[in-house]
């Protein structure tokens, strides 16, 4: 398995500032997002990568685009989940609809369900596994917090306690051979909202 697996979520969107669930919607940065994305450029440059991938979908590009990674190569693993019928909804919508919903729990209606990208995840470690250096994912915020859990061992349910706020760094790594999240959340500085 690779040293350490860089998983970094894309920058803010006007969806995801207004808390709408964007899946497979190729929705932009906005401005706030860009500069997010600018700000994760030092960090990630004190670390030397053996392979770099990113979601197909814009906002995951750009961030790495903008954080200094150009040249990616895209996999169709690491997109977002697929929210069906509740893509571009918050979750108090959806929850006027389905009362009590829980995405790790109930899954998006007409959607992708937990375990199907949770078997996306699987597979995208199995292809870090023969990486020899570190790795570095650009993706979003639901498929990551489920690629974490996976690579953990543990119930893809168990992302619903892994935050991941918008142009966020964490560190997947290895602990006398156990499976261990080294960072998580980790923001540049000034980059939140502003």
């Amino acid at each position: 398995m690779a040293d350490r697996i860089y998983l970094v979520r894309h920058g803010e969107t006007d969806w995801s500032a207004s808390g709408r669930h964007t899946g497979t919607s190729n929705i932009p940065l906005n401005s706030v997002g860009e500069r997010q994305a600018e700000r994760l450029g030092p960090i990630l440059a004190r670390t030397a990568f053996a392979r770099v991938l990113s979601s197909p979908l814009d906002r995951a590009r750009r961030t790495a685009e903008l954080a200094g990674f150009g040249a990616v190569d895209t996999s169709p693993l690491l997109c977002e989940v697929d929210y069906g019928d509740y893509d571009g909804k918050t979750r108090d919508e959806i929850r006027a609809l389905r009362p009590g919903w829980d995405f790790f729990e109930d899954g998006p209606k007409n959607g992708e369900t937990l375990e199907a990208a949770a078997g996306r995840a699987r597979v995208v470690l199995g292809e870090l596994r023969p990486i020899a250096g570190n790795a570095l994912l650009f993706a979003h915020g639901h498929i990551l917090r489920i690629l974490a859990s996976v690579y953990l061992g543990a119930n893809p349910q168990f992302g619903r306690h892994l935050v991941l706020r918008p142009a966020s760094v964490s560190v997947l790594a290895r602990e006398h051979e156990w499976p261990t999240i080294e960072v998580w959340d980790r923001i540049a500085e000034s980059s939140e909202r502003g």
